[in-house]
């Protein structure tokens, strides 16, 4: 899950950047990864009226026994990159992470200089199940440098996850598990839910399983910073680490959102929650799945909200809209006739009342299509029509690569032309992704394979064929750097 720091209320509103080119002006926020959370479906039976000391308060229990089920749980392992502490001084602290690979691999430590380091990685988050063949839903960042995912049922049982694929500017990640007849949730309207409803939590807070929460929905297209196509939902349900990738339920037990982020100065929960609309995600899910990536439009314009003193100089009667302050050359606004100091009243008919709700929306639409905005220029409106360009930072980052990890556990791919001019080696495979009997004996991302057993490799395929034929033990020739050596692998 993300942490956005304390922040203050500008006097400027919130600009903000779509996935459409636009860029933002943003409040003093930041945002901080939280550890990989999940969270869950939220249960409670309908409440109407005018709240009084006699009412009933719901009761979720209904909700949590029906789709609490479909509600899962991630483990996360892989490698990330930091700091090298043990190349800033000569040789290297034992007690520096990095000092293992040294010992293992018998090669001399540094003397000094910078550089990075692997890290491993362990991560806990949530996720839920949205078809019963195996599809589910979590949070981008719950996966971000993964090289196995492991997803846990409530009955136990446990499958290796492939990820499909996962969009950071979303934040969300959508896995495959070989499996049939799951238990899956019911998929809701964020529209339809209002501020003061009721909503309800599933997840695995600080590695407690199968927690439940509920709160009330605090706000609705809430803006953070760095998050332009995200009109987040603010709930004050209970979500801490662990809670992240887990959906949000309504009274109906429908799911409306999937938690993200918190608002935070300690790491824990304070009273303020984000979840990600679930229509949003269903998008990004749905193109993932079709295409393997996601589309998205753009404008090419940096917007920022209305307050009344802008109102007031633009000779607008009240504060609504999305104000231009910027316009890129030769982007489809420009080429629109759009200019700093346009304020985008309607979208395609739909009023814009605050900023934050033009980036998504235009975000939504396919590239080519038309973009028919009111706009308010010098005292009166006008009509614009903008042909929607693409966004160009739209690839989807895969988790896992297509091929198999196999017996090794090595996904792994030849060198570029480029690799091989640079590094002067002529074959091999680079490891893309480890996990397995691999990992565990200090092969990581980057590395080259050069041989097994003494015979030299040059495609996956071959590495693929001398493996199954080989015992329960390995040797391979990895060069990792300059240095080279010989890594026994324990297959068994």
């Amino acid at each position: 899950m993300k942490t956005p720091r304390s922040w203050k209320t500008s006097a400027i509103a919130l600009a903000l950047a779509g996935v459409l080119g636009f860029s933002v002006a943003k409040m003093n926020p930041h945002l901080l990864p939280e550890a990989a959370a999940s969270a869950q479906p939220v249960a409670a039976q309908a409440v109407t009226g005018v709240a009084s000391p006699q009412m009933a308060l719901p009761n979720f229990s209904e909700i949590v026994s029906r789709y609490g089920p479909a509600v899962v749980n991630i483990s996360v392992t892989g490698q990330v990159k930091t700091a090298n502490r043990a190349q800033q001084s000569p040789g290297v602290d034992p007690d520096d992470p990095f000092y293992d690979f040294f010992r293992r691999f018998g090669i001399p430590g540094p003397q000094g200089g910078g550089g990075e380091q692997a890290q491993p990685l362990h991560a806990l988050g949530s996720g839920f199940i949205i078809s019963p063949d195996g599809l589910i839903l979590t949070n981008a960042h719950v996966v971000a440098d993964a090289s196995e995912v492991t997803v846990k049922l409530t009955d136990k049982r446990e499958f290796t996850a492939k990820v499909l694929g996962a969009d950071k500017a979303t934040d969300i990640a959508v896995l495959r598990i070989k499996a049939d007849n799951l238990p899956t949730v019911k998929l809701g309207e964020p529209a339809s839910s209002h501020v003061g409803d009721w909503v309800l939590a599933i997840g695995s807070p600080f590695g407690f399983e199968n927690s439940v929460t509920a709160g009330i929905i605090s706000a609705k297209s809430r803006s953070l910073p760095d998050e332009g196509y995200t009109p987040f939902i603010q709930t004050d349900a209970p979500i801490n680490p662990g809670n992240s990738g887990g959906p949000l339920f309504n009274l109906n037990g429908e799911v409306i959102g999937i938690n993200s982020q918190i608002y935070s100065r300690s790491g824990g929960f304070q009273g303020l929650s984000f979840s990600i609309p679930i229509d949003i995600a269903r998008n990004v899910e749905q193109q993932i799945v079709a295409h393997g990536k996601v589309t998205r439009g753009r404008l090419g314009i940096t917007i920022q909200d209305v307050n009344q003193a802008l109102a007031q100089s633009f000779g607008l009667k009240t504060p609504s809209g999305a104000l231009v302050s910027g316009v890129e050359p030769d982007s489809p606004g420009a080429r629109a006739g759009l200019k700093a100091g346009d304020i985008v009243l309607k979208l395609n008919g739909k009023t814009v009342d605050n900023s934050s709700e033009l980036p998504p929306a235009i975000a939504a639409m396919a590239p080519g299509a038309d973009a028919a905005m009111q706009v308010w220029r010098n005292g009166k409106t006008l009509d614009i029509t903008a042909k929607v360009g693409e966004a160009q930072d739209t690839r989807v980052a895969a988790a896992n690569p297509t091929q198999d990890h196999g017996r090794l556990g090595l996904s792994v791919r030849p060198l570029s032309p480029d690799e091989k001019q640079e590094s002067g080696i002529a074959g091999g495979l680079v490891v893309e992704q480890v996990a397995g009997p691999a990992a565990q004996a200090g092969i990581e991302p980057g590395d080259v394979v050069l041989a097994i057993n003494g015979t030299n490799i040059n495609s996956a395929d071959q590495l693929k064929s001398l493996v199954s034929k080989a015992g329960d033990h390995v040797a391979l020739l990895v060069q990792r750097g300059d240095a080279r050596i010989f890594v026994p692998i324990n297959l068994g």
